[in-house]
C-alpha cells in the first residue's frame, strides 16, 4: 500500500468513500446532506493537505491533515481519516495514521490532536488508543448520533 497526495483525478474515489461516511452521520460532525461538490470543498480545504492510501491502482482509504489552530496552538496538527466499506479491517486506517505522524513532524508539529471523537466509534477509539493517543477530555452528549441519540465524545492527544 502506498500513501501519497490527493490529485484532482482522485474526487471520485474520494466521493465513493467520503460520502456515505458523512451520509451515515454517525462519526464526523458535517451536515449529512452534504453534496459531493460541498464534501470534496470541505475534504480537499485551503487548510488541509489530503492524502489518499492506494493499493494495486485502488484508492482505499483517505487523510488530511491540517494545523488544528492558529498562532499559538499552531504546533498542534489535527486529522480526519476515512477508509472504504470494503477496506474495513485491512490495517488502512492504521497505515494511513502512522503515514500523517511522521508526515507531520516532519512538517514541524509536535503533537496531534483529535477534537471529537464519537464514543459509539469504538473501532476508532481502539486504534487511536493503540497508537498513544490519550483521552485528555471527553464531551458529554456532544455528538448527536442517528441511531444511538446523544452520545459522548472525546478530545485525543498524543505528542510527536
Amino acid at each position: 500500500m502506498i500513501i501519497r497526495t490527493a490529485n484532482p483525478q482522485d474526487h471520485a474515489a474520494i466521493w465513493s468513500i467520503i460520502g456515505p461516511v458523512i451520509g451515515s452521520g454517525e462519526t464526523y460532525a458535517l451536515e449529512r446532506r452534504m453534496n459531493e461538490t460541498e464534501a470534496l470543498a470541505y475534504w480537499f480545504g485551503a487548510d488541509k493537505q489530503t492524502f489518499v492510501a492506494e493499493h494495486e491502482g485502488e484508492i482505499l482509504g483517505t487523510y488530511y491533515l491540517r494545523a488544528n489552530q492558529a498562532g499559538g496552538g499552531g504546533h498542534v496538527c489535527n486529522a480526519g481519516f476515512m477508509t472504504a466499506a470494503n477496506a474495513t479491517g485491512r490495517g488502512v486506517a492504521r497505515t494511513m495514521a502512522q503515514h500523517a505522524m511522521a508526515q507531520a513532524k516532519v512538517q514541524g508539529f509536535l503533537a496531534m490532536q483529535f477534537n471529537l471523537v464519537v464514543i459509539t466509534n469504538e473501532r476508532a477509539v481502539r486504534l487511536w488508543r493503540s497508537l498513544g493517543f490519550e483521552t485528555v477530555g471527553r464531551l458529554p452528549r456532544a455528538f448527536d448520533h442517528p441511531t444511538a441519540g446523544l452520545v459522548d465524545a472525546l478530545v485525543m492527544f498524543r505528542a510527536l
